[in-house]
């Protein structure tokens, strides 16, 4: 079962079972989603780590100005009020941090070592702008940064994570006193909460995005596919009783073309069939003519001699010209296939003359050969002398004792292509206009023959059939009353055909 529009589409197995098919439109709608979601996945990953980037560079940048303000200070080593060379290390650390105003996110402070033989430490030296939370003033995590081996490290606070760097400064020279350590931290959460807001900013406009693009491909898809569905529920709907369906077609895009494809190949189909019930209904109208006729004479045949030999002949006469019409029929039929034309050199000359000798015998006419083509071309020169005499049967067919029939070729080049021209023209009564393009065609018939028996009409669709094989064509040239003029024009040169 196949349902239509963009439902879910299931085709049964040959064991029993169904077998799930997503529609294309679900599928391209799916894809891009996919898609979409990867690149914008991509994009905030990507803008996560700049942004993390950016804030431990500018962290570090941080650190380090507040270390080489710092450095430059005790290098100094002189106290900018007095004039006078710091004696400890803790004058040294409230000046430097009396001139510093550090941000909301930073702290700044330093730590005296304990003095030799003193009982408690000298004392810690903080800035004056209260920190968000004084880390030299916890002791667990004053000792988790001044007892840790390297100058730079982080430690979890309660206003969370803490970046510190830290220098370790000797006492003054010659000055009897201890030692200490100077500390700058940065409190990274605030910045990291303003990434995590933009962030959190950035995936809802992704989301609202993803489904903004999942609605435009569903819709653009349902667009661009219209035409293809329209090709399905036709392809649904056509039989061979009903060939009429077509599709109505918009755009210029690919999937335009493939429904304007699709409607040509239901014109070609149409008239295929059209042209397949024409031919069965006319064949089988010809050939019930012959068997009718054949029947009625020998349920009626007596048993007189002489009556019985005209019987058979009769019967013989119907039965032969069954037999040409199946072998006409198999003629018509073999001229689709590629092994129809046996393809050669051959005089021009010698294969008009060879055809001028032949028809001579179909009929009392006045045969003339008109001008005569010289050259080499390549064709196959029994076909051409079967359409040719096939021709030449029809002017006879259609003109009188003494009545005159021409026979003549020519060798034309044209922009550098040669080409065979074999004509047969008569004093016929010629063909009337509605008639030039339907004689063509498989049993028609035009005007009846004089004298005898109108044929089958295959004979003309045999000469175009042999035309059309060499990729030529047949010209008619007539006018009622005036004769009429048949002209095989054949490519001449190898390749062409």
């Amino acid at each position: 079962m196949t349902t239509t529009g963009t439902a879910t589409m299931t085709t049964d197995r040959p064991g029993g079972g169904r077998r799930y098919r997503m529609p294309a439109r679900v599928r391209i709608m799916t894809w891009v989603v996919l898609l979409m979601a990867a690149v914008l996945a991509l994009v905030n990953i990507v803008v996560w780590q700049t942004l993390e980037t950016e804030v431990s560079e500018r962290v570090d940048r941080a650190l380090d100005q507040e270390m080489a303000e710092f450095e430059e200070f005790a290098a100094a080593g002189v106290d900018p009020r007095t004039g006078e060379s710091f004696t400890d290390l803790d004058s040294l650390f409230r000046v430097h941090l009396s001139r510093q105003h550090p941000d909301r996110h930073e702290i700044i402070f330093g730590h005296v070592d304990r003095a030799p033989g003193a009982t408690v430490p000298t004392g810690r030296v903080r800035q004056g702008q209260e920190p968000l939370f004084d880390a030299s003033a916890d002791a667990d995590t004053l000792e988790a940064v001044l007892t840790s081996p390297h100058g730079r490290g982080s430690v979890q606070t309660p206003e969370g994570g803490l970046r510190w760097a830290k220098l370790r400064v000797a006492p003054p020279d010659g000055a009897d006193v201890p030692g200490g350590w100077f500390v700058v931290g940065y409190f990274v959460d605030a910045d990291r909460a303003d990434i995590h807001r933009f962030l959190r900013v950035l995936l809802l406009v992704s989301a609202v995005g993803l489904v903004l693009a999942g609605s435009a491909a569903w819709w653009v898809s349902g667009r661009i596919l219209a035409p293809v569905r329209l090709v399905r529920q036709a392809a649904a709907q056509i039989t061979e009783e009903d060939l009429t369906r077509r599709i109505d077609v918009t755009g210029n895009d690919d999937v335009a073309a493939l429904a304007e494809q699709f409607n040509a190949m239901l014109d070609r189909l149409e008239e295929a069939f059209s042209t397949q019930r024409r031919f069965v209904d006319d064949a089988s109208h010809e050939l019930r003519t012959p068997i009718t006729i054949v029947r009625g004479h020998l349920e009626l045949m007596g048993d007189d001699p002489e009556e019985r030999r005209e019987v058979v002949r009769l019967v013989t006469d119907e039965l032969d010209r069954m037999a040409r019409i199946v072998e006409d029929l198999l003629l018509l039929a073999k001229a689709q296939r590629p092994d129809f034309l046996h393809c050669a050199k051959v005089s021009l000359a010698e294969l008009t003359s060879d055809i001028d000798a032949k028809v001579r015998a179909l009929g009392h006419r006045d045969w003339r050969l008109d001008e005569v083509g010289e050259g080499v071309v390549h064709l196959d020169p029994q076909r051409v002398t079967q359409a040719a005499v096939q021709l030449a049967s029809n002017a006879v067919r259609h003109t009188g004792p003494g009545d005159t029939v021409v026979l003549g070729s020519a060798l034309t080049e044209r922009d550098g292509v040669r080409t065979a021209e074999l004509w047969v023209r008569d004093s016929g009564p010629g063909v009337a206009p509605g008639d030039r393009e339907r004689i063509f065609e498989r049993f028609a018939r035009g005007e009846t023959a004089r004298g005898d028996r109108p044929g089958a009409g295959l004979g003309l669709a045999i000469v175009r059939a042999i035309a059309e094989a060499h990729n030529g064509e047949v010209r008619l040239r007539s006018a009622p009353g005036a004769g009429a003029e048949f002209t095989l024009i054949l490519p001449a040169d190898e390749g062409s055909t």
